[in-house]
């Protein structure tokens, strides 16, 4: 049995946040939420486990999604970043090397495949 992806949801909207995070504990998740950056890099320098940050790009704090993600890759380089908004679709430009991106809203199941996608690349 394959170990559960610990996903790092950032999410400014609780509503939306509540949504995703039972999307992703449906699929086996292990789940941390996080409502701004600085909520998301006190949970990362806490816990060492997290796989994958699920970010949403416009957030209200001192950094949005793109520089939450510079601010990980940066310090945790193997956590994958995937980002989302609902206001704007992201260039490949904007993102970071390896990042995917979902418009809101999005497809469940699209999201949990790209997530177990993710990981079978680093996991092996």
């Amino acid at each position: 049995m394959s170990l559960p992806i610990a996903v790092l949801l950032v999410e400014d909207e609780p509503l939306i946040r509540i949504d995703i995070a039972d999307s992703l504990l449906s699929e086996g998740s292990l789940v941390f939420e996080a409502s701004d950056a600085d909520e998301a890099i006190a949970i990362l320098e806490a816990n060492a486990t997290i796989d994958v940050m699920f970010t949403d790009i416009d957030m209200p704090g001192s950094m949005d999604g793109l520089k939450l993600s510079a601010a990980v890759r940066d310090r945790w380089p193997p956590i994958k970043i995937v980002a989302m908004s609902g206001h704007r679709v992201e260039a490949a430009a904007d993102l970071l090397e390896g990042s995917v991106f979902f418009g809101k809203p999005y497809d469940h199941a699209a999201v949990a495949t790209c997530l177990r996608g993710l990981l079978s690349l680093s996991r092996g």
